[in-house]
């Protein structure tokens, strides 16, 4: 199989010095073992977006030594590959309308005792896995016990991470039946991501550390939609002064990019690696 590496950003603000790391991780990977490395733009939240963000992200990268080695895919194209993803679950059983809102959800958990972790979504208690109960149908949501059901997969879900080694999960008891398209009619991250990897010929995903409790939901759909399963790699994340991980949410600063290779080496350094001579070095196997 082909080495296909990606880097995904979304463009509500400018890359920061915790994405850089991730960005480049996954393109070194990819240059390492001779593979291609795509850059896909994550613009599905569309509300979250900003005008020209897209734009001024790619250009960053390339100001880093990084350029996407086939045209950018942006997700805000890729409506009918989602709706058709989605469309082949509902047929087969496996999705089902929601009608609850974020505060139902909470109050029903509460019911049970199980009180919402900071920083986690609730686990959907699966209030409207049997019908909508007189509500009107706000989202789709994946079946996650009946996926693992009718495929017969392992619980918890096991995988292997390059960098963390073996990981492993229960969807339906930690996360539950997860949000395929959203009552705002937008598209959920985890079906446009698992559609999207797919559609690139994504053979590796490299990405933050952050991400990797993601990967569980990702591989369920995957084996629900029929998709192949690429191989992990998650990042050291950067943290702040405060010890939070640097993320735009966190008010991280964009790159100071006066100095591009002063950056990338930053970067690298958290990767554990030897300071780069020349951004050109980048492209050359290590």
């Amino acid at each position: 199989m082909r080495y296909v590496g990606r880097f995904a950003p979304s463009p509500t603000g400018l890359l920061h010095p915790g994405s850089l790391v991730a960005a480049l991780a996954s393109y070194l990977d990819a240059r390492q073992q001779g593979g291609r490395w795509l850059v896909r733009i994550e613009d599905v939240d569309t509300p979250r977006c900003i005008l020209g963000a897209d734009v001024a992200l790619l250009e960053q990268l390339r100001l880093c030594g990084m350029v996407s080695d086939a045209p950018v895919m942006y997700q805000s194209q890729r409506n009918a590959a989602y709706k058709a993803a989605l469309g082949q679950l509902i047929k087969r059983g496996l999705a089902y309308p929601c009608g609850c809102s974020r505060k139902d959800i909470e109050a029903a958990q509460a019911e049970q005792g199980r009180l919402k972790q900071r920083h986690t979504a609730a686990v959907y208690p699966g209030t409207c896995r049997n019908g909508l109960q007189g509500k009107a149908a706000r989202a789709w949501r994946l079946d996650v016990q009946r996926v693992i059901d009718t495929l017969q997969l392992p619980t918890p879900l096991q995988w292997q991470d390059r960098r963390l080694g073996e990981q492993t999960q229960d969807v339906a008891q930690e996360v539950g039946d997860f949000v395929l398209r959203r009552a705002d009619g937008l598209w959920a991250y985890q079906l446009a991501v698992v559609v999207d990897d797919a559609a690139q010929g994504v053979s590796d995903v490299v990405r933050g550390e952050d991400l990797a409790d993601n990967t569980a939901r990702q591989i369920l759909l995957q084996r629900a939609l029929g998709l192949p399963t690429p191989r992990y790699l998650h990042t050291p994340l950067v943290f702040g002064a405060n010890g939070e991980k640097l993320s735009k949410q966190n008010g991280a600063q964009a790159l100071d990019l006066s100095n591009p290779l002063q950056a990338v080496n930053q970067a690298a350094r958290v990767l554990g690696l030897a300071p780069f001579d020349a951004l050109a070095a980048l492209s050359v196997p290590r």
